[in-house]
């Protein structure tokens, strides 16, 4: 059942949910529907577009069997649920924060990290890796050690 004030919980579908939630994915994409949200006495609300893109992804996203977590943009993060959404350990975001490598601030005791400069961090971290496997991949190929035409490596 949806809790209030706890943003950044994941809600991961069960088994059973599963059949309902690949239905409800099924129905979101007819085209050409208005999807609206019917309320207990029956009164019908047009579901603005904002909100259906996003119901759009969440659902696909649980159709798949992952967890999902929503949560407004412009927010800081504890260190815990940095680490989350960077899919790191907390002490290894820590070492991050004090290298300088992600912005943080300091309250009280605690450091807490913007929503903003994490996603920014994470789309850096993310065109260096791909970046790293590009050329990787040409030196591997340029040494003949990968068949480009079978993406396997030579033995």
């Amino acid at each position: 059942m949806f809790q209030r004030n706890r943003p950044l919980d994941l809600v991961i579908p069960s088994e059973q949910e599963t059949k309902s939630i690949k239905e409800l994915e099924r129905i979101l994409k007819v085209a050409g529907s208005q999807p609206k949200l019917v309320g207990a006495n029956g009164e019908q609300i047009p579901i603005p577009e904002s909100v259906y893109q996003a119901l759009c992804k969440v659902v696909h996203t649980m159709a798949l069997g992952q967890a999902v977590a929503v949560f407004p943009e412009k927010r800081e993060l504890t260190t815990q649920q940095a680490a989350n959404f960077l899919n790191v350990s907390r002490p290894y975001l820590i070492k991050l924060l004090e290298q300088g490598e992600i912005p943080y601030i300091q309250v009280g005791s605690h450091r807490r990290v913007n929503f903003d400069d994490l996603k920014k961090y994470k789309q850096q971290r993310d065109a260096k890796r791909k970046q790293g496997l590009k050329e990787l991949t040409q030196f591997l190929e340029e040494e003949g050690l990968y068949a480009q035409e079978t993406g396997e490596l030579n033995q």
